[in-house]
């Protein structure tokens, strides 16, 4: 895997104070999306093993208090991301107790391959989704476009 952008200290893609990783790779290719340069799954840096404990690590940072993890991209759940994502995701929840994991994809929840689903089945919200130009929506919180949905599988404060 690959990943366009790693933000140690983020406070916008999603609530709180977060981690939030940018990975390389979507097979939607949005009109509109502001992020066509995470489309190539060779863009950006390859996703290595130091990369991954350094977010483990900045999670578990007390001085900087993390609320989680923002997966975004390109797509976390392009096929050729999901083993490290998976590993990833698994990580975090054993390692960083009480931190959530938010997800943003493409793909939607209903048509998810048994790959994608046993990612989805460990983070706390997904939101799911093509960003659609039409139906674009600036005010709209977490999302670009009104189709997108946002799930909570867990709740979260």
């Amino acid at each position: 895997m690959h990943y366009n952008n790693y933000y140690p200290v983020d406070v916008v893609n999603g609530p709180g104070t977060r981690c939030t990783l940018f990975v390389s790779g979507c097979e939607h290719q949005c009109r509109g999306c502001y992020n066509k340069s995470t489309w190539r799954l060779d863009n950006g840096h390859a996703f290595t093993q130091e990369m991954e404990d350094n977010i483990i690590n900045d999670l578990n940072d007390t001085r900087i208090k993390r609320r989680g993890l923002s997966l975004s991209g390109g797509d976390p759940l392009h096929p050729a991301n999901l083993a490290s994502v998976l590993k990833l995701v698994m990580r975090v929840k054993t390692e960083c107790v009480g931190k959530d994991i938010w997800l943003w994809s493409g793909y939607v929840l209903a048509e998810l391959t048994e790959h994608q689903q046993q990612i989805v089945d460990l983070i706390d919200v997904l939101v799911d989704g093509k960003f659609e130009q039409g139906k674009r929506d600036p005010s709209l919180v977490w999302k670009g476009s009104e189709n997108q949905v946002i799930h909570y599988f867990n709740e979260i404060e």
